[in-house]
């Protein structure tokens, strides 16, 4: 980082004290900046660096509930409404035990410049609560999200603020959500909320959007080289949403994927995954990956190691921050790794990204690889304000169209700052100055 730099960031370390995951956030995008500072001094003049660090909106709340057994039970509810100058604030709620508002900092920090690389008119914002909806009843799960609405749809709306799922937030959430502020409010206002089912206002390709985005922004890398995903060998982390659309997007450009996993362990199945099965274990029956084992011969369970020791040419994380550390890094350079995708928020640890960036691995940062999901949630928000359906193939070749887009401006920026093919920098670089122009365009506000 930058002499210039080490100011405003001291001060973020100052008024955030231990948040070190927001930390991380920060000075990963601050260490792309200096080129930027000196190129346009308006920047440091204006206090943007300081300003967009700040969050313009910091909500915690009460969640009470009462589980099964008739048990009051508390939470804490989040929501931090970062940063405007684009448009509404935009990102997901995160139902997982690890959230605190730290990690809800991190996250908003980064959908701010994830959201402007897709090019559409959105914020950036992020929420959730420490509530764990695993083995909670439906009825359960209900009462939470009621509960947690009730507080949340004062702060909401299709112009101000518009929630997605994230972590422990699926179809099943968001139909409480949004049935919760359709009983409060009084109003049908689909556009307050993404990710719903497709009867009631939501968007095909929404499901797969995040995965698929992820495998298109490493398939576009590849291309840069005169290669693609045909034929080749790919390890994917998590075995949720994001991951199995992974899987799926993968396979269908000619991907074998071997790996998935959760948090009893990873599975390596060298025929290919097999997505029908995966999908009714983790979507009906909301199984572990255990379940997979016992009803798919060949593949086995490894409860130790890591998932990055199966040598692969492709590597997608897409399961948590942080679960690629450098260790992981030197296994996957080892194994002659060509392209590793974030399909997850900040997967990698900063030691595991230096590394892979030194050794010449095509690296797509999270903010560029994963922008598909809420891309495709700012589709579903405009097909809610024309009150409109688009096709699965329309909607999914704008899907790829975005991608495309982000994949060409990161690279196109990457050379502007004179580190060709660094996509680290182009998605930094790119994603701030598009919201630093707007926030002085705005005044100082």
């Amino acid at each position: 980082m930058e002499d210039r730099l080490q100011p405003a960031f001291a001060e973020v370390l100052r008024r955030n004290p231990g948040e070190v995951e927001f930390h991380q956030a920060v000075r990963e995008v601050f260490e792309s900046l200096g080129p930027v500072l000196r190129k346009n001094p308006q920047y440091a003049e204006a206090a943007v660096l300081e300003r967009i660090c700040e969050p313009e909106r910091q909500i915690i709340f009460r969640v009470p509930w009462v589980d099964d057994t008739g048990r009051v039970r508390i939470n804490r509810g989040f929501r931090v409404e970062y940063n405007s100058a684009l448009g509404p604030f935009k990102g997901g709620l995160r139902f997982h035990p690890s959230v605190y508002l730290g990690i809800v900092k991190f996250l908003g920090f980064e959908q701010i410049f994830k959201n402007a690389l897709t090019g559409l008119p959105i914020g950036g914002g992020k929420g959730g609560s420490d509530f764990d909806p695993r083995g909670r009843s439906d009825g359960e799960v209900m009462r939470f999200c009621q509960s947690f609405m009730t507080e949340l749809y004062r702060h909401i709306g299709e112009y101000t603020d518009v929630p997605a799922g994230d972590i422990g937030v699926g179809a099943r959430e968001i139909g409480y959500l949004f049935g919760q502020y359709k009983r409060i409010t009084n109003r049908y206002e689909s556009g307050v909320l993404t990710g719903k089912g497709l009867t009631w206002g939501g968007s095909l390709v929404r499901k797969e959007a995040t995965g698929y985005g992820s495998v298109l922004f490493a398939q576009s890398m590849l291309g840069t080289v005169g290669e693609s995903l045909d034929g080749r060998r790919v390890s994917i982390s998590g075995s949720g949403n994001v991951a199995i659309y992974a899987a799926e997007k993968a396979q269908q450009l000619g991907g074998r994927v071997v790996t998935f996993s959760d948090s009893s362990g990873y599975v390596v199945d060298e025929a290919g995954v097999d997505l029908s099965l995966l999908k009714e274990i983790k979507e009906v029956e909301r199984g572990r990956v255990s379940d997979y084992i016992a009803r798919r011969p060949g593949a086995r369970l490894v409860k130790d190691g890591s998932i990055w020791d199966v040598p692969t040419d492709v590597a997608l994380p897409c399961a948590t921050q942080n679960e690629l550390t450098e260790a992981d890094a030197k296994q996957l350079v080892a194994n002659g790794v060509r392209a590793v995708a974030e399909g997850a928020n900040m997967p990698s640890t900063p030691e595991a990204v230096a590394l892979l960036r030194e050794a010449g691995v095509l690296f797509g940062p999270g903010k560029a690889a994963n922008a598909g999901g809420v891309a495709t949630s700012a589709l579903e928000m405009q097909q809610n304000a024309s009150r409109d359906s688009w096709s699965f193939g329309h909607t999914e070749d704008r899907l790829a169209e975005i991608m495309v887009s982000i994949h060409d401006n990161c690279l196109a920026t990457a050379d502007e700052y004179d580190v060709p093919g660094d996509y680290v920098v182009g998605a930094n670089v790119r994603g701030f100055t598009q919201v630093a122009d707007a926030m002085i365009a705005l005044g100082v506000v």
